[in-house]
């Protein structure tokens, strides 16, 4: 298990947000989300994406399925199971509880 507040929970959130919020979506779409979302500060790399997929697949976050994409190709699609969507709320807290400890030392310092 990560570490809290690692980059590898720091993905995990937001790949389990951009699925609670968008559906159903493949490897790309999610990495493409999480750039075009972040104006893109955040770049998710395949090395780091699809090992996190994975990972949340086997601890049962998330599920997947073969599906035709928009170009018409054969593409792994992902989905939030009710585990995941558990998850994405701790992680989510846990995610705001530490943002506001890391303001409150830029603020106070």
């Amino acid at each position: 298990m990560a570490k809290p507040n690692s980059a590898q929970t720091a993905l995990d959130l937001l790949v389990l947000t951009v699925l609670g919020r968008r559906g159903p979506l493949h490897g790309y779409a999610i990495a493409t989300a999480i750039e075009d979302l972040s104006q893109e500060a955040l770049r998710v790399e395949e090395g780091s994406l699809y090992p996190a997929l994975h990972r949340m697949e086997e601890l049962g976050w998330i599920v997947a399925e073969w599906r035709v994409s928009e170009t018409k190709r054969r593409a792994r699609s992902y989905r939030l199971t009710s585990s995941g969507k558990k998850q994405l709320v701790s992680e989510s807290e846990r995610w705001a509880s530490f943002s506001a400890g890391v303001s409150r030392v830029l603020r106070h310092a």
